[in-house]
């Protein structure tokens, strides 16, 4: 091989590698800051009986409330609940807004009842949390789901599709 076909290769696979790399999903730097931080957070977490409680309505068939994790463990130990509402009505239910407080994160008191509660719209089985009091942390947490970071990821989202946080 030639010099000049030489380059004109060298030339045509940059050329590729940066098309391919151009279609990469990249996260951007204020979104992995954001999640850098949020981890931190979890780690200087109080230790105690409470849960923190990340609110997750997807559509109005779902009738799970969101995500529940022990305070210094990740998002990625969170179990997806069903709320047990006997004592104490769920954040949303309590303001007659359902789902309106989407992705808003809550300290949780209450306790897994250990029963197993189906849940019709997803056709699954999900814990069950007796809530008995909550407290707002944010309503504008970090992002815990790919699709609230990736446009990919937010565009491969299927509307009946479950998310699990990472």
């Amino acid at each position: 091989m030639t010099n000049r076909a030489l380059r004109f290769a060298l030339t045509i696979d940059l050329f590729l590698a940066a098309i391919f790399l151009a279609g990469c999903d990249t996260v951007s730097p204020g979104i992995q800051q954001a999640r850098i931080t949020a981890a931190q957070h979890i780690q200087t977490e109080e230790p105690g009986d409470y849960f923190i409680g990340r609110r997750y309505f997807k559509i109005p068939e779902f009738k799970f409330w969101g995500y529940v994790r022990r305070p210094g463990q990740p998002w990625s130990t969170a179990q997806l609940v069903v709320f047990n509402e006997k004592q104490k009505l769920a954040p949303d239910r309590e303001a007659l807004n359902f789902g309106g407080d989407n992705n808003y994160e809550y300290k949780l008191w209450g306790n897994f009842s250990g029963d197993k509660v189906y849940e019709s719209g997803s056709n699954n089985f999900f814990p069950e949390f007796v809530l008995k009091k909550y407290e707002l942390i944010s309503t504008n947490p970090a992002p815990i789901f790919k699709s609230q970071y990736s446009d990919r990821a937010r565009a491969a989202m299927k509307r009946t599709q479950i998310e699990k946080p990472e």
